[in-house]
């Protein structure tokens, strides 16, 4: 088992988990890929690397080794290189599995999970931007609500924040994988801490994750716990999304 490249802060999150009856859901960053030279967009057509690959089984073989759950739901952006992650993780989970894991992707296709479109209203209105102040730049500027063509922050995590609830496993000792993008997570983590700027540090590294779960019996009224390098936050949805203005 390979986890040289592991994030160090994804072994440590195993510890913080709750008990192993209640269902967790892992939002991901997709593991090690192509490297691109330039600070804007990763192409769609970049793939995971051998070592990403192995890196991606390896990783789903322990977190279920580890954690004595099960695999019941799992969501990828439509980009290749998500779904290789996911199928991936679950192959590796299956080595020992004490119940089956799902084998179902589900693709999402609207967009949420795709970088940057789940933040996107009118991408002719944002691409100049992103092409102009690439990745990190652009996502300063979102979390800023300074860019037009873009969702209000709060509104475009919520409507991540609400696929996850609506994916999140429902049986004791689950567990949901999200596989998505480097620019979703960073923006999410951002605004849900109540950041304005983030810099290179904050940037999730390739299978770098946030593990969340909720507490309550609707997404509106629901507390979100999540743990992000080493520490467990937590979010009241509807408090949050009262901090939108109106």
């Amino acid at each position: 088992m390979s986890l040289e490249l592991l994030p160090k802060s994804m072994l440590q999150a195993i510890d913080l988990l709750p008990e192993a009856h209640i269902p967790v859901t892992l939002f991901t960053r997709h593991s090690v890929r192509e490297i691109v030279v330039g600070q804007g967009l990763a192409g769609y057509d970049l793939q995971l690397t051998e070592d990403g690959k192995i890196l991606a089984q390896a990783w789903g073989k322990y977190l279920i080794e580890h954690t004595h759950r099960v695999i019941q739901h799992c969501i990828s952006s439509p980009i290749q290189r998500c779904i290789d992650t996911a199928a991936l993780m679950i192959q590796g989970a299956d080595q020992i599995a004490r119940c089956s894991n799902t084998h179902h992707i589900e693709i999402i296709q609207h967009g949420l999970l795709v970088e940057p479109g789940s933040f996107v209203l009118d991408i002719q209105q944002a691409a100049p931007y992103f092409k102009e102040q690439g990745a990190l730049g652009f996502i300063n500027s979102f979390v800023n609500n300074a860019l037009p063509g873009m969702k209000h922050p709060i509104a475009g995590v919520v409507d991540v924040l609400e696929l996850i609830y609506n994916t999140h496993p429902q049986q004791a000792g689950g567990l949901s994988l999200a596989v998505s993008h480097d620019t979703i997570i960073a923006a999410m983590l951002t605004v849900m801490r109540n950041q304005n700027y983030l810099d290179k540090s904050d940037w999730p590294e390739m299978m770098e994750g946030v593990f969340v779960w909720f507490e309550g019996d609707c997404f509106a009224q629901s507390v979100l716990k999540w743990i992000w390098r080493g520490e467990l936050h937590q979010l009241s949805i509807q408090e949050f999304q009262q901090q939108k203005p109106r």
